[in-house]
């Protein structure tokens, strides 16, 4: 799902990056870890709770979620460790933030859903604003980067807060909602296709998506019998979802270099 640029902004932006993009392209593997990430930050999520406290937790995750984006907006291409890298550690400090509104403050999940999606739409209309564009492969300066980030940020507490609206208050359970989600993600693919949907707003909506679908099917697995899951633990989710990332990311690596090495040869 390709977005179409506009010319508004492009010139006279941020320095650092004029003519690329350290951002993947957005293939069929971009969509798959994408959604392995968000699983994998919920039962991280999890994880880190369980097992330290609160605070402790937020802090480790805030803390490489910081080195994350440092080296991510620090490169000047695609670089498919580092880029995935800072997904994960968005995925995992996202889902804190979110829990932590309904967990430490009692903020209904109803609520919180609105906040994100309101804080997800003023980001979206700030980027739209300054920059006069919202697609990806636009993204070839610092400023737009941040935009970008941030946006993310905003979609992985948005999605978690979905995800934990439908599973828990709307009753569905997490696989019934993985699989509503399984369907939904589906939608702005065919509108973009069939109905005109714009290459934009199709990609940022299933992006989106992603979120509650990966969460729902990795809470799935990690949840008690009792309540609707496999029992599989948390813990072991995280390293069997983590482990999946690693491979994947290892294959774009190395196809990354041989295409390096072709340019060169």
């Amino acid at each position: 799902m390709t977005a179409p640029t506009s010319s508004r902004g492009d010139a006279g932006t941020a320095p650092a990056r004029a003519t690329a993009t350290a951002l993947p392209a957005v293939t069929a593997t971009f969509w798959i870890i994408k959604v392995i990430t968000t699983g994998a930050g919920e039962t991280a999520s999890d994880t880190l709770g369980h097992h330290l406290a609160p605070p402790v937790a937020v802090a480790i995750a805030g803390a490489l979620l910081v080195v994350a984006l440092a080296a991510q907006l620090t490169v000047r291409r695609y670089v498919p460790w580092v880029y995935w890298s800072a997904v994960t550690m968005v995925s995992v400090f996202g889902t804190m933030a979110a829990d932590a509104l309904h967990v430490g403050l009692g903020m209904p999940y109803v609520t919180s859903t609105v906040l994100f999606a309101v804080g997800l739409g003023v980001v979206l209309g700030a980027w739209w604003l300054r920059e006069g564009t919202l697609a990806i492969h636009s993204v070839t300066s610092r400023r737009r980067e941040c935009f970008y980030w941030a946006t993310v940020l905003a979609t992985f507490a948005l999605g978690t807060a979905v995800g934990d609206l439908t599973a828990t208050v709307f009753d569905w359970g997490y696989l019934a909602s993985g699989a509503v989600f399984l369907v939904a993600i589906s939608v702005p693919a065919a509108a973009h296709r069939w109905l005109g949907l714009g290459a934009v707003p199709a990609f940022w909506i299933a992006y989106v998506l992603t979120r509650p679908l990966g969460a729902s099917f990795a809470d799935w697995g990690a949840a008690a019998r009792a309540a609707g899951g496999l029992d599989i633990g948390a813990g072991i989710v995280t390293v069997v979802l983590l482990a999946l990332i690693v491979v994947l990311v290892a294959r774009l690596t190395l196809a990354d270099r041989r295409e390096a090495l072709d340019r060169r040869g």
